[in-house]
């Protein structure tokens, strides 16, 4: 299924020219719908920080927090479990005492590696380097 807006990704990920009689100065265009749903989850704050922790492998609570420094316990909670109801992440009670539960990531939340490796170069090679590093795991 095509979308709707001129240029731009179509929904099969081909790249789309725009019409000719759009000029440079017009071409902005409305979101690709997919896109739109990619950011309203991953854009949200420490949403992507937190999946670089999982990538390297399960993780317990305490562990994320300690991966993701400045996050709350209630909004790694909170994000933990939107991405659990998007099928990125599972929760697994490990049965005590004392009772602990992990997060790993599903099939869907490893598919997002080479796009967050793709997103770490574009940051080392536009973004101002800061103190923090990223993982060495998205460095390939």
């Amino acid at each position: 299924m095509e979308s709707q807006y001129p240029g731009g990704m179509s929904e099969r990920g081909e790249l789309r020219e725009l019409p000719p009689e759009r000029s440079p100065a017009s071409a902005c265009t409305a979101p690709e719908h997919a896109i739109t749903r990619v950011f309203q989850l991953l854009g949200k704050r420490w949403t992507g920080v937190i999946l670089a922790a999982l990538m390297s492998g399960p993780g317990h609570f305490a562990e994320l927090r300690r991966a993701v420094p400045g996050i709350s316990e209630r909004m790694l909670s909170d994000r933990l479990t939107e991405l659990s109801a998007a099928g990125l992440v599972t929760r697994a009670v490990e049965e005590g005492p004392p009772l602990r539960v992990s997060y790993s990531l599903t099939d869907s939340g490893h598919a997002l590696r080479p796009a967050m490796v793709e997103l770490t170069r574009w940051a080392d090679g536009h973004l101002p380097h800061t103190a923090e590093k990223c993982p060495d795991a998205f460095r390939e």
